[in-house]
């Protein structure tokens, strides 16, 4: 009993100093090229989609193009003074029309996503040997920002055409940065309504109704001065707001000024910070909500 006992105190010794092998190191370069190529082939399975139905890119087009025309026409001659800097109606409208067109565009940002899920094909997604999940948004957001760019970059020509303007390079990059920041807010909301509601009918009734009241309840259409007192908290309010008076700001350098905001005066600068904070706070929110539906 005595040898027995020994031995197994013996086993159990070696059992204890046994080598542990390192674990096998994952090489950070590898994981990067598979999530790239990840999320190239779901952004090329967009474009793909988009190629062989173009009615969206055309809408997001032809909606702000004719917004631009008949409410530039409509209001042409209205008098210069009203509208706070001596600047004609065309031209006050253009920037706003510019920043609604990205607008419209990122806030449908989760229609695909969503015919996904009621197809069946996100869940074929998700059991897929992908190494990351955030692939998928990523690919999602990508895609949207660059139809969005394409969207905004058209609606600025045409509105160089109609109205006359003369910008320089460095302004459109400025605008062009503007613009890419309020659609990746925009579309991370969008996307992550995808994931939340039950169906794409949901979906559509939520852009539906969002839509036209941010729109009226900006700058877009009018200045803060033209509004009720109720309509201009709502519009200081609105992060539209900020990302329209700051492209106008670019519009017109030295004739727009600050926005008066219900707390304090806000020029240029605080203004896209305003965005990026928004931006920030949104793509946070959106990725611990899609992290819990994924658990």
């Amino acid at each position: 009993m005595n040898v027995t006992v020994s031995t197994s105190k013996k086993s159990r010794q070696k059992m204890q100093f046994k080598k542990i092998k390192p674990r096998r190191r994952i090489d950070s370069s590898k994981h990067l090229q598979h999530s790239m190529n990840a999320i190239y082939a779901l952004t090329k399975r967009l474009y793909i989609q988009l190629y062989r139905r173009p009615a969206s890119l055309v809408s997001g087009i032809i909606q702000p193009l004719l917004w631009l025309i008949l409410f530039g026409a409509l209001f042409q001659n209205a008098p210069v003074d009203l509208l706070t800097s001596n600047i004609k109606y065309g031209d006050f409208l253009s920037p706003g029309i510019i920043v609604f067109t990205a607008f419209t565009g990122s806030i449908n940002a989760g229609l695909p996503l969503m015919f996904d899920r009621e197809f069946g094909f996100l869940n074929r997604l998700m059991v897929a040997p992908m190494k990351s999940r955030d692939s998928l948004f990523n690919s999602l957001i990508f895609f949207i920002t660059s139809t969005t760019v394409i969207q905004t970059s058209f609606i600025i020509i045409c509105s160089f055409i109609i109205f006359h303007h003369n910008i320089n390079f460095t302004n459109l990059i400025l605008i062009h940065t503007i613009i890419l920041i309020t659609t990746l807010s925009i579309a991370s909301v969008s996307i992550c309504l995808a994931f939340i509601l039950p169906g794409h009918i949901e979906l559509l009734a939520f852009i539906l109704v969002v839509n036209l009241p941010t729109l009226f309840s900006s700058t877009a259409l009018a200045p803060l001065s033209f509004m009720p007192y109720w309509l201009q908290i709502i519009a200081k309010i609105n992060p539209l707001t900020y990302a329209i008076e700051s492209t106008r700001r670019i519009y017109f350098a030295e004739q727009i000024i600050t926005i008066q905001n219900a707390w304090s005066n806000l020029n240029y600068y605080n203004s896209i910070y305003i965005l990026i904070f928004v931006n920030i706070i949104s793509f946070i929110s959106v990725k611990l909500i899609i992290s819990r539906k994924f658990e």
